[in-house]
């Protein structure tokens, strides 16, 4: 989530998995703009936090870093809604948080040119913005590989190799989000590690708890990017409990 959160629907989503581009949609219908004025900020390494008033709603937004003061006027569309949000760097839970790239004050949401809306300081506009998500510590469990699996080491030093192809591993849930961009998010660790990676993020349909031991089978998809500078080197998408 490194960047909770991992946490976090997104956007449009751009997929990097290799397979051929699907035929241009009609255009949609535009999205709605928001209007909302700034009650607090809360500013932390990454993110702006505003707490807003959106007609007679009250609301938490994050945003990457920019400056706003109360009582200041901003527009947004879209937003990717995270309930029970917990900031460990706040030490704080929010019941939800709608994560954004970018607010305007602009009404008809220009930004300059700028497809990432607000960006950190040191953003490098040479490069891919790519929002770091802090995986969980690592935990003191060993997990067996599942039969006909792999393990996450082993993963991780061929990624290239299974880039595309459907997987099985079988390891503890370290974190557990519903209901995010229409899937679930899974956390998981075997005990195996390979060059400081020893959790995999998984999107699924099923249901699990913190804490499990499952066996759990999916596609592994590389660079894939969610939008709002959110770019998992390795993911495994769409996945099955075994």
């Amino acid at each position: 989530m490194k960047r909770i959160p991992l946490l976090f629907g997104f956007c449009g989503l751009s997929l990097v998995c290799g397979s051929k581009p699907s035929p241009k949609a009609p255009d949609a219908k535009p999205k709605q703009i928001h209007k909302i004025a700034v009650i607090e900020t809360i500013q932390t390494s990454n993110y702006t936090y505003l707490h807003v008033k959106e007609n007679d709603s009250v609301k938490w937004l994050a945003v990457p870093l920019m400056t706003a003061s109360q009582g200041e006027t901003y527009y947004y569309t879209g937003g990717w809604p995270m309930k029970d949000f917990e900031s460990k760097e706040l030490h704080r839970k929010f019941d939800q948080v709608l994560f954004l790239g970018s607010v305007s004050k602009d009404p008809n949401m220009s930004n300059n040119g700028n497809p990432h809306g607000n960006l950190p300081l040191n953003y490098d506009s040479t490069k891919p913005y790519k929002r770091t998500i802090a995986p969980e510590s690592k935990k003191d469990i060993k997990v067996d590989m599942a039969n006909g699996g792999i393990s996450i080491a082993e993963l991780y030093a061929n990624k290239e190799i299974y880039s595309g192809k459907t997987v099985k591993i079988k390891g503890q849930v370290t974190k557990y989000t519903q209901q995010i961009m229409g899937k679930n998010w899974i956390h998981l660790q075997d005990g195996t590690e390979k060059n400081g990676k020893f959790e995999l993020v998984i999107t699924s349909l099923a249901e699990v708890k913190t804490g499990d031991i499952v066996t759990i089978e999916g596609k592994i998809c590389l660079n894939k990017d969610f939008g709002y500078g959110y770019l998992f080197d390795l993911i495994m998408e769409n996945a099955q409990l075994d």
